[in-house]
């Protein structure tokens, strides 16, 4: 076999996850290769990310990967090497900070007492400050949520919520596809390759270790560690592995719809908008280019999952749910923009059972995975490549990683972060949301 088709780790999708795992490895002087059956780094479900970057999430270690992982943001120009590593510029991180409604739920009554013993900078804010910084906020009860054909969405509120958690450092990330291709300039600055249009179809092992890949036209790519980092289609590539049945938690492919809608006339939402994490009214919305908001769904009970075929899906806006998504989130933002023109798009979140991820490696020798992010985990990409790249080099050096599971230090925050938390074997964890926030 040619050398040229020889790897030290093959990892398959080049994602903003996938290739972060490149850069990392490469970093450490690994010889990479990313394969995508897409055109360009970042072009599936990563393009269409929300790219949130917040912390309120209801676990320890969930809280504790987001904030480190938020640092990479902040510093991604030194993070990547420097503002010339990308032809096309650099990503923007939009630090426009994160207000969390304080609805019924208590949701973050959770967040609260984690945000304070990692020391997380947060503020309560009342009504009144809450009227201050967002003056189109109506501030009654709205829930539970339920669909704009049942007769209790239109009820009129009884109670107010009460406040909200705000978090000054959270935002968004301004092109979640250029942050790919921002990854991938810097990895192959170290010698990493990616290759793109081809698709795997068989992940080849011998003596139940992986030996590398095969590629749809014929290509045997050799190589003793694989990753798999593919989306909503890593479900099919654990199948190619042979690991159906063999993990605790199993991820499949949902489809999503995210919308854009005008904001309030008078209000630059674009300019002094924020993150808003409303559980109340099940919704989530953030400034937009053009002074726009977009809308993004918490999964609320009362709406069906659309559980589907990573390769056959309907990509079209659904008239019912962009009139549920955007009626929610007109009924918190009053004057919001209802236009005539249903804009937005449709992508697909690989979700796992408890919709935290898998950062593991499987019952196969040299076989790994970073799947079931679920929508959320864009914006630990940087992190997430680096615990993936500690993972990878402490077990192919012999650790035994089930047995006694890898903690990784952040790099800039020092906080431990658990790889156990995120194993394929583990029990469905009852204090996730069970939801999405970008």
């Amino acid at each position: 076999m040619s050398s040229e088709n020889k790897y030290d780790a093959v990892i398959i999708g080049a994602g903003v996850i996938g290739s972060a795992v490149a850069y990392e490895l490469a970093q450490r002087g690994w010889k990479t290769c990313n394969i995508d059956k897409l055109p360009a780094a970042g072009y599936g479900s990563t393009s269409n990310s929300c790219a949130i970057v917040r912390f309120s999430y209801s676990t320890y270690q969930g809280v504790a990967m987001s904030y480190e992982g938020m640092h990479y943001w902040t510093d991604w120009e030194n993070y990547l090497g420097g503002p010339e590593i990308d032809e096309s510029g650099l990503i923007e991180f939009r630090q426009t900070g994160t207000a969390l409604i304080k609805a019924p739920d208590g949701h973050h009554q959770k967040v609260t007492p984690l945000l304070e013993e990692l020391n997380i900078p947060h503020e309560h804010w009342d009504l009144n400050r809450l009227s201050e910084r967002l003056p189109i906020l109506d501030h009654g009860v709205l829930g539970p949520p339920s669909r704009p054909e049942d007769e209790s969405f239109w009820a009129d509120p009884t109670d107010d919520i009460e406040g909200a958690l705000f978090t000054p450092e959270s935002g968004y990330v301004s092109d979640p596809q250029l942050s790919s291709h921002n990854l991938q300039r810097a990895a192959e600055a170290f010698g990493a390759e990616f290759r793109f249009g081809q698709t795997v179809v068989a992940i080849n092992n011998e003596d139940n270790r992986t030996t590398g890949v095969r590629l749809e036209d014929g290509t045997e790519i050799q190589s003793p560690v694989v990753v798999n980092v593919a989306g909503p289609h890593s479900y099919l590539i654990n199948d190619l592995a042979g690991l159906t049945g063999t993990m605790n938690i199993t991820t499949k492919a949902l489809r999503h719809e995210v919308h854009h809608v005008p904001s309030p006339e008078g209000f630059d939402f674009e300019a002094d908008g924020l993150h808003i994490s409303d559980g109340d009214a099940a919704v989530y919305f953030r400034p937009a280019v053009g002074n726009n908001i977009l809308i993004g769904s918490e999964d609320p009970e009362c709406d069906v999952k659309e559980w589907v075929d990573p390769d056959d899906f309907d990509q079209e806006i659904h008239d019912d749910q962009w009139e549920a998504q955007v009626l929610r989130c007109a009924r918190r933002v009053e004057g919001l923009g209802l236009p005539h023109e249903k804009k937005g798009v449709v992508d697909l979140y690989d979700v796992s059972d408890d919709w935290i991820p898998i950062y593991d490696r499987t019952d196969l020798d040299g076989f790994y995975v970073a799947i079931g992010t679920s929508g959320n985990q864009y914006k630990n990409a940087g992190v997430a490549g680096h615990c993936m790249a500690e993972l990878i080099t402490a077990v192919e050096a012999g650790h035994d990683h089930d047995a006694d599971p890898i903690k990784v230090n952040g790099r800039y925050t020092g906080l431990e972060m658990d790889l156990g938390f995120y194993s394929r074997n583990r029990e469905i964890n009852p204090n996730s949301s069970f939801s999405v926030n970008g």
